[in-house]
């Protein structure tokens, strides 16, 4: 399995298309709400724009594309509301798989997935095995997925993995490889729809150098114009990593002789 390192240790590239874009798809209750529909069917409908986004990001060449689906903090939303996402998540897992492997399309699932029942965690057991040998796009679904958790159990594994460790010996090198992420590099683009303006626990460590984008689109009406507006708004943003402006355009004269 490959391994990223830290955007607080190597420079990343950049380029006008994000190579990682990672999502916070907000909104669909609110969708509902404002259409007198009970909050589900926002979900239900939020699921056709994850459909769009999905394809239309494998068209223009993201190679990662993260989506939170459901934090370890959405448990507290009312039961129904609840059995309900549990409901759709595995029909959605069932209805989609096919058409990713079809789409050369990898998905991967991150989070504490022990508290899902049997039949999601079967099902996603097998969506990551039937798509494993895909390349052209890794969709990775956050569900039961909190930043701090994260952290917290790379920390463990590291420890565990390492138990004569000095305190001095921990780094971000040796954390790293045990994040639910080390297989892709770190977001390059954060969106967040629904007009909401913090980052909810997803991807702490991640996020550190990423760019972060706000809409207030709700999620059930961000389609493909609406990514075009994001990553229009991302090529323009100048990406210095720690450096300042001046060794940046040092460094485009240098490249372009």
């Amino acid at each position: 399995m490959t391994q990223h390192t830290s955007s607080t240790l190597v420079i990343p590239e950049v380029s006008a298309i994000p190579r990682h874009v990672a999502i916070i798809m907000d909104g669909n209750g609110r969708w509902a709400s404002k259409r007198f529909m009970p909050r589900v069917a926002g979900h239900s409908e939020g699921l056709g724009a994850v459909r769009k986004i999905v394809q239309e990001c494998r068209q223009l060449g993201v190679e990662y594309l993260t989506l939170f689906a459901f934090s370890s903090e959405n448990w507290r939303r009312p039961p129904e509301e609840v059995s309900f996402l549990m409901k759709l998540f595995l029909k959605s897992l069932k209805g989609e798989v096919s058409r990713l492997a079809e789409n050369d399309i990898r998905l991967r699932l991150i989070g504490d997935l022990s508290r899902f029942d049997s039949g999601i965690q079967e099902m996603v057991q097998f969506s990551e095995e039937k798509t494993a040998g895909c390349k052209g796009l890794t969709l990775t679904i956050a569900a039961n997925y909190g930043g701090r958790w994260d952290i917290l159990q790379a920390m463990r594994q590291s420890l565990v993995a390492n138990p004569s460790l000095e305190p001095e010996q921990v780094s971000e090198e040796l954390i790293q490889p045990y994040l639910s992420m080390a297989y892709a590099p770190e977001p390059d683009l954060f969106i967040r729809t629904g007009g909401e303006q913090r980052v909810s626990n997803f991807l702490l460590w991640q996020l550190a150098y990423t760019e972060l984008y706000f809409t207030d689109t709700l999620w059930p009406d961000f389609d493909e114009a609406q990514l075009h507006i994001a990553f229009d708004w991302f090529s323009q943003r100048e990406r210095r990593f720690g450096r300042t402006s001046a060794q940046l355009a040092s460094e485009s004269l240098s490249d372009a002789v």
